[in-house]
């Protein structure tokens, strides 16, 4: 007995949804508030939804392949939570890189804070130069240095 066909409306809506799906996908990053990189998996997801929901004979070889007989365009929601598992994993990663950057930013910006209130009691900030000695301090022992000696 051969498995049950993916419906044609069925098909129609998915290969819809998965073109506004990749528009989306390249407004976002035409308008720059997606970035390139971080696009790729959606864009991933999409062409492969696209091609799952409009080709029904293959979802239906997939489908039987899983074993699932009953109603194939199971398996396209399968595919497309793959996919987004695999996104937010990523996007995990990206977001546990960025934190950790963070810490260490916090961290030297607190250094950095630290060397130019250094300087002054009363805790306003002291201009430094590139080696961390205040300007004003350099500008004397340079004047000191050039005055003559007798």
């Amino acid at each position: 007995m051969i498995g049950a066909q993916t419906p044609l409306k069925v098909s129609l809506v998915a290969t819809a949804a998965s073109i506004v799906l990749l528009v989306v996908v390249f407004e976002l990053i035409r308008s720059r508030r997606l970035r390139e990189r971080y696009a790729l998996l959606w864009l991933l997801t999409g062409l492969v939804l696209v091609v799952l929901s409009a080709w029904r004979g293959g979802l239906n070889t997939i489908a039987g392949w899983f074993g699932v007989r009953g109603y194939p365009p199971a398996v396209l929601f399968a595919v497309g939570l793959l996919f987004v598992i695999l996104v937010l994993l990523h996007y995990s990663t990206v977001i546990s890189r960025l934190s950790d950057q963070n810490v260490v930013l916090a961290q030297r910006l607190a250094l950095l804070e630290e060397v130019l209130t250094r300087g002054r009691a009363d805790g306003r900030a002291v201009p430094l130069d590139r080696a961390g000695e205040p300007v004003a301090k350099r500008d004397a022992r340079l004047e000191a240095e050039q005055l003559p000696r007798t």
